[in-house]
């Protein structure tokens, strides 16, 4: 299945459009992340933070943290897709070389793997 330079085109826009909305995301949670507790709930006074303020605060971060982490490996994702779509690679399975389905492209448009070897590599790794 190869694709027409037309769908190259969309695809080449629905994954610049995902790149940039993740990007965005990325730096507010950063940022957000950054402040500290006192900073973000506007208490500035001489009072000292209760423990269990800080630890919620704390978990919060590690939260935001592994979000960022997650969307940074899509944001690595979304710009190996777009160097396979330079290279004419796109929409074939990195594994078994069989077209990915064209459905699957336009659900997850950096999907680098074709649905019955992304199915075994989530298996492989629940193991």
């Amino acid at each position: 299945m190869a694709l027409t330079k037309e769908q190259i085109k969309q695809f080449r826009q629905l994954l610049i459009t995902e790149r940039a909305k993740l990007a965005d995301e990325i730096k507010s949670i950063a940022r957000d992340a950054s402040t500290s507790p006192r900073e973000a709930s506007g208490d500035l006074s001489a009072y000292t933070v209760h423990m269990a303020d800080m630890a919620a605060d704390t978990y919060e971060r590690e939260l935001s943290m592994d979000l960022v982490s997650s969307e940074q490996r899509i944001l690595y994702q979304i710009d190996d897709a777009l160097k396979r779509l330079d290279d004419g690679s796109y929409g074939i399975c990195q594994q078994c070389n069989t077209p990915i389905t064209m459905s699957r492209l336009k659900a997850v448009p950096y999907a680098s793997l074709c649905i019955t070897c992304q199915r075994a590599k989530e298996q492989k790794s629940k193991r």
